[in-house]
């Protein structure tokens, strides 16, 4: 495989600018994980293009020498998508980041896949216009990574993930044709099944993504809570009192503890967990909205409610909560963070369950979460010196995604299944579910060499997929080929 690795990355050097092949072993090692830094692998070839003809020249050739490539963006996902294959290519879309239009009078823009997430924001913010998904990570996360995953954030409750605010893709498929996946185009909704696909169905070259009016009134409201179990409660009440707000997030004491090492957030004293919710919309609304927000939580026993004043009271607020992964490295060596969700009414249940694990085996978890739609973020605390550690933490982490699917759950949310997670599909579908997946998969790849070995536990090669003749592409057995 070395020599054939050789070869390509001679090819690669023809199609590509000086500097843009990587090869040496310790430059290499610079990529060997994303944000998942227990899960490692050392890429055969790294590539850093600048347009999409040139990673449409790139994946040419892995198709002509039958090497598998993997599609990277900034590196911060938590899933173990972006992990690199040893006999591969990891094209890295990092320099290109130009916002190539914005067109304020159809609220859309047009970026390439290396523009970071609040780049878009502060392009458009002075035109009263902002780009509604905010993953924790946006001052560095890209939009490339954000479709790949289908990323979500605070405000996803209210306003959606990814899915609902990209018009458009360009896209580098598995075969090397550049191709563009519309909203508007009739026939199978390619676009929403591209957006989420984790880099297996192909690549993406530019997207379209819809602007979002600035909203007329913000409030930010931070209530401390003694306990956790008092949170929820107020979470379930503001909820079922028919009010959405724009995010509700919620931290426990470990997760404030954290915080406060890291960036000093000043969350009151003594709680057990504090409660984040933001208001947004007329201004008339949200002043009676904040009003039963704040009964509600009072009711249930909040000892102190804060309102920002402003957009920097606003920031001091959201400071913690936009840190807190990246905080629990001051309480903890390391850490596994999860993406499980359930229903808000199993929240109480579950959080209590997760407590029982942690107390069971030793292992501290601190918890982080999207009240609003039962997306759990907990961060599995332990150290990577200490014997067997890694394994108990290894083993509460796995426990709680069973928690996740014993009440109704799933097992991510947003952060998506990579190779973290794959194991645990077959615990939520059937084998005929996976089966019936992988032909999604197979139309667009038909020879399995964009992104292989994740979401799936037991990949299979196209012609081995029930449905599937071997050598067959399926959208030309269904008469779909014209869509590409």
């Amino acid at each position: 495989m070395t020599e054939t690795l050789d070869e390509l990355a001679r090819r690669l050097a023809g199609v590509l600018p000086p500097g843009a092949v990587i090869t040496d072993p310790v430059r290499l090692r610079t990529y060997e994980c994303d944000g998942l830094t227990h899960h490692r692998a050392v890429p055969g070839i790294v590539v850093l293009p600048g347009s999409a003809e040139q990673i449409a020249a790139v994946v040419k050739l892995c198709g002509e020498y039958g090497v598998p490539f993997v599609a990277r963006g900034a590196g911060t996902g938590l899933s173990g998508g972006a992990l690199p294959r040893t006999d591969g290519v990891l094209v890295v879309t990092s320099k290109m980041r130009r916002i190539l239009q914005i067109d304020l009078a159809n609220r859309r823009a047009v970026v390439e896949p290396g523009v970071s997430n609040l780049a878009i924001t502060e392009a458009v913010r002075e035109h009263g216009y902002y780009y509604a998904p905010d993953p924790s990570s946006q001052q560095v996360c890209t939009i490339g990574g954000n479709v790949a995953e289908n990323s979500g954030g605070a405000h996803c409750l209210k306003y959606g993930f990814t899915v609902n605010h990209v018009l458009a893709l360009e896209i580098v498929t598995p075969d090397g044709d550049i191709v563009t996946l519309d909203a508007d185009d009739p026939g199978y909704d390619l676009l929403g099944a591209f957006v989420g696909s984790e880099g297996t169905l192909g690549i993406t070259t530019k997207v379209t993504v819809r602007l979002s009016r600035t909203p007329e009134s913000v409030t930010t409201l931070l209530a401390a809570f003694r306990d956790i179990e008092q949170g929820g409660q107020a979470v379930s009440a503001i909820i079922g009192g028919g009010i959405v707000p724009a995010a509700i997030e919620m931290m426990d004491a470990l997760a404030i503890e954290a915080a406060e090492a890291a960036v000093a957030c000043a969350y009151p004293e003594g709680a057990g967990a504090v409660l984040i919710v933001e208001l947004d919309g007329p201004a008339a609304e949200v002043a009676h909205q904040f009003a039963e927000v704040e009964r509600v939580c009072r009711a249930v026993g909040a000892f102190e409610l804060r309102t920002a004043a402003g957009p920097e009271e606003r920031a001091a607020i959201w400071k913690g909560r936009k840190s807190a992964f990246a905080a629990v490295g001051r309480i903890s060596p390391a850490y596994i963070v999860q993406d499980g969700v359930v229903p808000r009414t199993a929240l109480p249940e579950v959080l209590a369950g997760i407590d029982r694990l942690s107390a069971e085996h030793g292992i501290r978890v601190a918890n982080v979460f999207h009240a609003g739609d039962g997306n759990l973020h907990p961060l599995v605390l332990f150290d990577d010196a200490e014997p067997g550690a890694g394994e108990r933490a290894e083993a509460v982490s796995g426990r709680i995604l069973d928690l996740c699917i014993e009440h109704g759950g799933s097992i991510t949310g947003e952060h998506g299944v990579g190779v973290d997670k794959s194991r645990y599909m077959p615990k939520m579908f059937t084998d005929d579910d996976l089966d019936t997946m992988q032909l999604v998969r197979c139309a667009f790849d038909p020879r399995g060499l964009s992104n292989p070995g994740k979401v799936f536990p037991t990949p299979r090669l196209c012609g081995e997929v029930p449905g599937v003749r071997r050598g067959v592409h399926p959208l030309v057995e269904s008469g779909r080929a014209e869509q590409f």
